[in-house]
């Protein structure tokens, strides 16, 4: 049976060397990805490939952080060009193991992503975009923001959608000057993609684009599993907010508001556990759930084996499994 793994990560040489010189202070971080072999050592990669059996392949991105975070927009400009050009030479030298790349955009000129978004589809072959659930420290439901989304819904390509948070970002408690034991990423980032989805939801998107397609990172973050909470929860908006006026948020909208979290997509990336997949499977349903492991950063073999264990009928399975990443990218 193929496998289509969506949300996987990969930081290419050509790009690392661009990445370290554009942002020489970032070089830790270069260097801690750069200790995880398989995310730029091909032959460690393929043996972690081939060991999840055949017909498995990836759909490469580049990793956290988000570009946008490490340079000024010029300079990001270029990285993003490097990154593409690097991704889509993997995919023309391994079409069996990478049949297709999201390409890497420049939130911070939202037309400059869009000039550089519509070249790795035209001239690269990219199948859709990556973005982060904030442009540095900036939410996505923002005007400037609209021709990067309206690319996305003319192109007929998905989003994927990356949470991102550090643990200087938002600290845990007001005491503290940062998060602690990781909780920033642990529980942080699962938040930081239930809100992006929620602000995009409350600003219309869905209604100005119907059929525009937005793949969440880790099966929609909270909202599967809150779904009484943003549902019902937040049917009286505003009631909790003296100082906002929400009253015509929700009345903006043309269906009630828990409809639009459903055209989301989530993904499998779950690093292996099972507790997740009632919930997600029931909200998102099998036609709105891709395979995605996160490798090299996840495993990939027991996320396989969970998913199999769940006993769904086969024909959901294999629309998990590949299916629906074929739709959604046209492949």
């Amino acid at each position: 049976m193929q496998i289509i793994d969506i949300y996987t990560h990969i930081f290419p040489d050509a790009f690392y060397q661009a990445f370290i010189k554009a942002a020489p202070q970032l070089g830790p971080i270069g260097t801690r990805l750069r200790g995880v072999k398989p995310i730029y050592d091909l032959d460690a990669r393929f043996r972690e490939m081939d060991a999840a059996g055949e017909g498995y392949c990836q759909i490469v991105s580049l990793p956290n952080p988000p570009i946008e975070d490490v340079a000024p927009a010029e300079t990001v400009n270029e990285l993003c060009r490097v990154a593409n050009e690097a991704m889509a030479e993997l995919c023309r030298k391994h079409p069996d193991r990478f049949p297709a790349f999201a390409a890497a955009i420049n939130m911070l000129e939202p037309e400059a992503a869009v000039r550089e978004g519509r070249r790795a589809v035209k001239d690269l072959g990219a199948r859709g975009w990556q973005i982060f659930t904030n442009v540095a420290g900036r939410p996505l439901d923002h005007a400037d923001y609209e021709p990067v989304f309206a690319m996305a819904a003319e192109l007929d390509l998905p989003l994927w959608m990356h949470p991102a948070r550090t643990a200087a970002d938002m600290p845990d408690y007001k005491s503290e000057k940062k998060s602690r034991y990781e909780m920033w990423w642990c529980f942080g980032w699962p938040y930081e993609t239930s809100v992006a989805m929620t602000r995009l939801v409350f600003w219309g998107l869905f209604d100005r684009y119907p059929d525009i397609k937005i793949v969440t990172h880790h099966c929609g973050g909270y909202i599967p599993f809150y779904d009484g909470r943003v549902g019902p929860g937040l049917e009286v908006l505003g009631s909790r907010t003296p100082d906002e006026d929400y009253s015509k948020v929700l009345p903006s909208l043309k269906r009630p508001h828990l409809e639009y979290f459903k055209l989301f997509y989530g993904d499998t990336a779950m690093f292996g556990g099972t507790s997740w997949f009632g919930t997600g499977y029931d909200f998102f349903g099998a036609d709105h759930i891709v395979f995605a492991t996160d490798a090299p950063l996840g495993p990939i073999k027991s996320t396989i084996d969970a998913l199999a264990g769940q006993g769904m009928p086969k024909e959901h399975l294999e629309k998990i499994l590949s299916g629906n990443a074929k739709r959604l990218l046209r492949l």
